[in-house]
């Protein structure tokens, strides 16, 4: 199926709200936002709009923005500008990762556990926990932190016991990206037992 550029702005504008908004989730509201398509037509980049529509299938168009807003710092900062100079290479290192991310978690997890990998998930005191320093020091990518959760479920617990806006961005961040990312959790469990073992 072809979206047409009004529906690809529509699409952008959810999936903006659903990573930067704690109370919106694209699932939910099934990717309806507030659009003016008059609004739309007065947009200097809706060529853009238009070209992706012509360019990519709706999954693909999809795919492409979750890329862009998961694999950036700060999801809320991050503007149509900086997707239209940057996304293509966006998508294209997602897509990629995604092809090797049991490769990938089994070598983040392999470090890891060279620190002691029941003392990563510890919290003492107002203090981070050691892998939440891992991923801000970027040793850890977020793919490896949700699917760590999916295993471990840590999230909650950190949720809970640290009061902390770093955390607190971060959580937010495995939240909203976490089901976009379709995975083997089983495989992934063999890959964490066979590193921690």
């Amino acid at each position: 199926m072809k979206l047409e550029p009004f529906q690809s702005y529509q699409k952008y504008l959810a999936l903006k709200n659903h990573f930067t908004y704690k109370n919106y989730n694209y699932f939910t509201y099934h990717g309806k936002v507030k659009a003016n398509l008059k609004s739309f037509y007065k947009r200097k980049d809706r060529f853009w709009f238009e070209k992706l529509s012509r360019n990519k299938t709706d999954q693909e168009i999809l795919n492409f923005f979750v890329a862009n807003f998961a694999s950036c710092d700060d999801p809320q900062s991050l503007w149509i500008g900086q997707i239209i100079k940057e996304g293509e290479e966006n998508y294209t290192n997602w897509m990629r990762k995604n092809q090797s991310l049991s490769y990938i978690f089994k070598e983040e997890v392999s470090i890891l556990n060279s620190k002691n990998f029941d003392e990563m998930f510890s919290i003492q005191g107002n203090k981070h926990p050691k892998i939440l320093k891992e991923f801000l020091q970027k040793k850890l990518s977020l793919e490896t932190m949700i699917i760590l959760n999916s295993i471990l479920n840590y999230k909650k617990q950190f949720d809970e016991k640290l009061l902390d806006p770093v955390w607190e961005f971060v959580s937010m961040r495995i939240e909203k990206y976490s089901p976009f990312l379709h995975i083997d959790r089983d495989k992934f469990k063999s890959i964490l037992k066979e590193c921690v073992m």
